[in-house]
């Protein structure tokens, strides 16, 4: 089974989506330029491989449900995600923020 629904950061609206899967879930939020993600993600591959890529990823581990990955410092991020002031440590909903923001400062439009 799987769930996808909005999610509200203030003025704007990210994508939650929640996975069932055997024994596991992959949970992962998704704004305009960004997303944070459950431990399945991969943030060693975005940066090396996929680095032409540009992508704004954080991970959080230990995560069970949308809330605990809203609530969650990020175990990592991308290097992209750095760049727009995203750090380890960086709590998942304050993360979905600042990626937010940073759509809303490139277009000029308010909010998602």
């Amino acid at each position: 089974m799987f769930q996808v629904y909005p999610v509200l950061i203030g003025p704007y609206t990210c994508i939650a989506v929640d996975v069932a899967l055997p024994k596991t879930r992959l949970l992962a939020i998704r704004s305009e330029t960004g997303y944070i993600m459950c431990g399945a993600l991969d943030v060693a591959l975005l940066n090396e491989k996929l680095s032409d890529r540009g992508i704004i990823a954080g991970r959080a581990v230990g995560v069970r449900t949308i809330d605990d990955l809203l609530s969650a410092p990020l175990e990592s991020v991308t290097r992209e995600a750095q760049k727009i002031g995203i750090e380890p440590g960086t709590i998942g909903r304050d993360a979905l923020r600042i990626m937010c923001e940073h759509a809303e400062s490139c277009s000029g439009s308010t909010g998602s």
